[in-house]
């Protein structure tokens, strides 16, 4: 397939869950949004499940590359940035909350190969604070992105409160000089 008949088939799937709720989003649905007959779609992925599992992962809407600003604390604060954009700018706010309610209902809908991704690329951020001499090796990399993407999660989508230009800074000051 296409590259660009592949991004509109994602954006398609992820503009519709995000609408419409994972129960709402449909086959018949993303082929009609996306121009593309709904056999092509069963083609390439056997279930909406795995649509929208590929669709989180490759969509440009989500695309995500490590940041690098030379340093440990400048990365952390620069990935919670990006988190809080991810959780808080349209329409990647809305597809992501809608597909982490789908994926706590639907197991089917393997979110963990999303999360996993994500992880795989922010493992950098680590590898290169460790060969600079700025973290020990045995730190543990998923915890760190775990406390300040939950942090991030915490504040916009469960309290619903608005995360401050400072909040980043923060969030990594807490965790790196402690509190």
């Amino acid at each position: 397939m296409a590259p660009r008949k592949q991004q509109e088939i994602f954006d398609a799937t992820l503009r519709l869950v995000a609408e419409k709720g994972y129960d709402g989003l449909t086959v018949e649905g993303v082929a009609e949004c996306s121009g593309v007959n709904k056999t092509t779609i069963y083609r390439w992925w056997p279930s909406k499940a795995a649509l929208l599992g590929a669709a989180l992962i490759e969509a440009d809407v989500l695309g995500f590359d490590p940041p690098d600003t030379g340093s440990l604390r400048g990365d952390l604060v620069s990935l919670v940035e990006a988190v809080t954009r991810l959780l808080t700018e349209r329409p990647s706010g809305d597809i992501a909350v809608a597909a982490l309610a789908a994926a706590v209902r639907h197991p089917e809908l393997d979110a963990h190969r999303f999360f996993a991704d994500r992880f795989a690329r922010e493992r950098e951020i680590f590898e290169r604070a460790v060969r600079r001499g700025e973290l020990k090796e045995s730190a543990d990399p998923m915890l760190i992105v775990d406390m300040l993407a939950g942090a991030v999660w915490m504040r916009a989508v469960f309290r619903g409160l608005r995360v401050t230009d400072d909040f980043a800074d923060a969030a990594v000051a807490a965790l790196l000089d402690g509190i």
